[in-house]
């Protein structure tokens, strides 16, 4: 088999890594489907991470300060499954409480792949405890472990002591070729190296193999000088199944304290099954039960036994990471002690965190705004709604892509602070001109337990969806605040004027997405976003000013709770209703008067966030959306789709069709005739 350290000595630790090799072999060929080769040639690597490096106790998943364990080349899913199955993780119910059952039980494994088993091709976050997050869309693994990383460091900054330390744990991460080609992967690296974050370590898959054949067909960097000029600390395993070696670098990775560090391992894809080793072939698809008998031949296994492991592999497994882990959770749970009795407000802070929970009193500085014709922009707004609620939320933290000044995202409450290198306390972050790995770095911080958020403009949620689609199948409560939110970013352009985009980011299933239509309305949307848990939650904010609404004369914005209201009525059933989100609310408000003027009875609809008025009762919807009136007009200033819905066969839509112009902004409305002359229009046609 060609390797420094085959199977010559039949020694329990050998065997237990063979173990990982052939589970993964009998239940990708049971599937009849699925990523074999990368397991085969990744087990002894996932064998020292797990039992022999990291601080984690199968009996407690959840446990705050154990180490992170990322399988970003998420195909390779049974490495995984077949290290948290033989390492004894317990499973967790919805309500934190540890079960006393597997995690990962062999029934699972058995049914890799198939309907029921939380052994889904890919790892998915809470489908089983010990899935730290969901990954295979490559590239995302990583940007999250840096996150994790950047919460580890800022929880030790805030809350650890000289006499407590709480938190002191490390992100390992394995990573592929497949990984470090995407960009995400780079943007998330350059952002570790520059933060010095020396509590992360990536093991790089450097196998040479890719679907297509050998990676020479696309890829011949040198990887570790990229690195190198990123910041990082890099070494090198000549041979993946050395486990000496590795030990000796993950050493040295503890060794280093001012840099990221990342172990390139060399490593023979279908490791020990000798017609398909080194080979594209191992891949992505089953070997055949021949071949595997022939590999479990090589690993001294009964060729024709499936799913066996032998006696004391698992007694292995919890002689190592389980009594170390043991170990270090029960020491963790005697400083939690000590720390709740000495720092009372500092250890409730941190209750509130671990429960997922808010503090007490955290909306209570949000503000209400005078009623102004004048108005403001959403992004002015929205700044203020986030300083209000973040002081009173000790660990909301986030950032902008480079462009906070623009978003309005810096937070300015005393004490707030910056989060760079060597100096982790703060809670502004700069992600630079790196949206995609924003999305995954938020991500990452949400996971550890944080409330986090990241912003840039619009248009820009195109480099960042991935993140934002993984965000919502995580049910992560990030937010996104995104303003320049339409065409009215005027003069920048087409370019600049996000038209799509509002659809791309309803169609993404449990995202919130949030479209206020004056200052109140940006309050109560984020009143309400906060109180959303499980799901994602996206602001678009407008970079030109709309009126404040007098709501003395209009409905409460806390109508916004339910996604959609009655801004304004009429007496009796109305001849028109006319609907609208963001900065296009007070064009609608404008028609109405102008039709109310002509004798027509006018209905106002607000609906700021779609999503959430769809949850509601059918009673609350026929309410607001009269079923028996069928002459409805939609404004927005985007595509049409999403609005046939609400607005049926036949209403009308105004908005737009194709791409923006560059001019002021107002002209670009007037162009496109979005203004009140062309909404009452469309409602007397």
């Amino acid at each position: 088999m060609n390797s420094k350290a085959s199977t010559t000595a039949n020694d329990i630790e050998t065997q237990a890594v063979d173990t990982i090799r052939a589970l993964s072999m009998d239940a990708v060929q049971t599937a009849n489907s699925g990523h074999p080769g990368t397991p085969m040639a990744l087990a002894p690597i996932a064998y020292q991470v797990f039992n022999k490096t990291m601080n984690y106790d199968p009996a407690k998943p959840h446990w705050p300060n154990r180490d992170r364990f990322i399988l970003s080349c998420g195909h390779a899913s049974m490495l995984l499954y077949s290290t948290l199955h033989l390492a004894g993780v317990k499973a967790v119910d919805k309500s934190g409480k540890v079960l006393d059952e597997l995690s990962i039980k062999r029934e699972d494994i058995e049914n890799f792949r198939q309907l029921g088993s939380v052994c889904a091709g890919h790892p998915e976050y809470s489908e089983a405890a010990g899935i730290e997050t969901t990954t295979g869309p490559l590239g995302a693994g990583v940007s999250n472990s840096v996150g994790m990383a950047m919460a580890e460091k800022w929880l030790k900054a805030n809350y650890n002591t000289d006499d407590e330390v709480l938190f002191n744990y490390n992100v390992y991460a394995i990573c592929s070729d497949g990984d470090l080609m995407e960009g995400v992967a780079c943007e998330a690296a350059s952002v570790a190296g520059h933060l010095q974050l020396d509590n992360l370590c990536w093991l790089y898959d450097d196998n040479h193999i890719t679907i297509e054949g050998d990676t020479d067909l696309a890829f011949s960097e040198d990887v570790g000088t990229r690195f190198k000029g990123l910041g990082w600390n890099v070494l090198h395993v000549d041979d993946a199944n050395d486990r000496d070696a590795l030990a000796a670098a993950i050493e040295k990775f503890k060794a280093c304290h001012d840099k990221p560090t990342l172990i390139i391992c060399r490593s023979i894809i279908g490791w020990g099954a000798p017609n398909k080793q080194n080979t594209h072939g191992a891949h992505g698809a089953p070997l055949g039960w021949d071949e595997i008998a022939l590999a479990k031949k090589n690993y001294n296994f009964p060729p024709d036994e499936k799913f066996y492991v032998p006696e004391g592999v698992v007694e292995n497994f919890a002689e190592n990471v389980g009594r170390r882990g043991q170990a270090a959770s029960k020491a963790w749970d005697d400083v939690w002690a000590k720390y709740q009795k000495a720092h009372p407000q500092k250890a409730a802070e941190l209750q509130t965190m671990f429960d997922g929970k808010l503090p007490d009193g955290w909306d209570k500085d949000i503000p209400t705004f005078e009623a102004s014709e004048k108005g403001d922009a959403t992004r002015n707004s929205g700044g203020k709604v986030l300083n209000a609620i973040a002081k009173n939320v000790p660990f909301m933290i986030g950032g902008s892509a480079d462009l906070a000044p623009s978003t309005k995202t810096n937070l300015t409450f005393e004490g707030a602070g910056q989060f760079l290198p060597r100096q982790y306390a703060g809670r502004n972050l700069h992600f630079g001109i790196r949206e995609h790995a924003m999305a995954g770095i938020v991500n990452g911080l949400s996971l550890s337990g944080l409330r986090s958020y990241g912003s840039t403009f619009f248009v820009f949620t195109d480099y960042m969806r991935g993140g934002m689609r993984l965000s919502s199948i995580m049910h992560q409560p990030v937010w996104y605040i995104l303003t320049h939110d339409s065409i009215g970013v005027g003069e920048d352009g087409p370019t600049h004027q996000p038209v799509e985009h509002l659809a791309a980011c309803r169609a993404i299933p449990g995202l919130y997405v949030f479209r206020p239509g004056d200052a109140n309305e940006v309050a109560e949307c984020y009143r309400t976003a906060m109180q959303i848990s499980d799901h994602p939650s996206a602001f678009t904010l407008s970079r030109q000013n709309m009126p404040t609404l007098d709501r003395t004369k209009f409905a409460a914005a806390s109508g916004c709770s339910r996604g959609a209201y009655i801004l304004s009525d009429c007496d009796g059933t109305p001849d028109v209703i006319l609907m609208a989100s963001g900065s296009e609310l007070s064009l609608c408000v404008e028609a109405s008067e102008t039709l109310t003027a002509e004798g027509k009875k006018v209905r106002v609809v607000s609906m700021p966030c779609m999503e959430l008025f769809a949850q509601q009762e059918q009673s609350y919807i026929d309410e607001v959306l009269p079923p028996a009136v069928t002459n409805r007009v939609a404004v927005e200033a985007g595509i049409r789709m999403c609005w046939d819905r609400w607005i049926g066969s036949a209403g009308k839509f105004v908005g737009m069709s194709g791409f923006g112009v560059s001019a002021p902004y107002d002209e670009v409305y007037k162009h496109f005739q979005i203004d009140a002359e062309g909404i009452a229009k469309a409602a007397k046609g």
